[in-house]
């Protein structure tokens, strides 16, 4: 009888780990003017309570998502990133508007950034979006404002944005 139970709580066991996977993805896109985009990430559960207990103004990152430009990129008018690592984050801008930023370089779990280095991109937040169980990142052609340019976008729980990279 006991090693019955003990091999249904280790069946149970499995099938509750193997029925959550979380996968490391990488993405890249090559943009405008020759630069490539790279995207390394891990599809981690989008916990929406997180996101509603950010703070205002502060770079927040869900697991250092990383974007990596093979050059520099000019972002809208104003914005330029250069060439490098950057740990894709967001900032919190009210209870219902956010923003798309980089860190350059990395940050240790739990740290916060230097608001000095942190690069905000141009954004468009909609809240209008099925959500995503999962965090997703990619990059994709803008719409709206910024049609026929190249976008960073997020998706967290019913977080959704886009950020302009060129």
């Amino acid at each position: 009888m006991k090693r019955t139970l003990s091999i249904l709580a280790l069946v149970g066991l499995g099938a509750i780990a193997s029925a959550h996977p979380h996968f490391n993805k990488t993405i890249t896109a090559a943009l405008p003017g020759g630069v490539e985009a790279t995207i390394t990430y891990n599809t981690t559960p989008a916990n929406e309570t997180r996101a509603t207990d950010a703070p205002i103004g502060v770079f927040t990152t869900p697991r250092g998502p990383k974007l990596k430009l093979s050059a520099d990129v000019k972002t809208g008018e104003t914005v330029s990133v250069p060439a490098g690592e950057y740990v894709i984050g967001v900032i919190k801008l009210s209870a219902s508007d956010w923003t798309m930023a980089l860190y350059p370089g990395s940050l240790a779990r739990g740290a916060a950034a230097d608001p000095a280095k942190v690069i905000k991109l141009e954004s468009i937040f909609d809240s209008k979006v099925a959500p995503a169980d999962h965090m997703l990142i990619d990059i994709t052609p803008g719409h709206g404002k910024f049609e026929g340019k190249a976008v960073l976008t997020l998706h967290f729980g019913t977080l959704f944005l886009s950020g302009l990279l060129g």
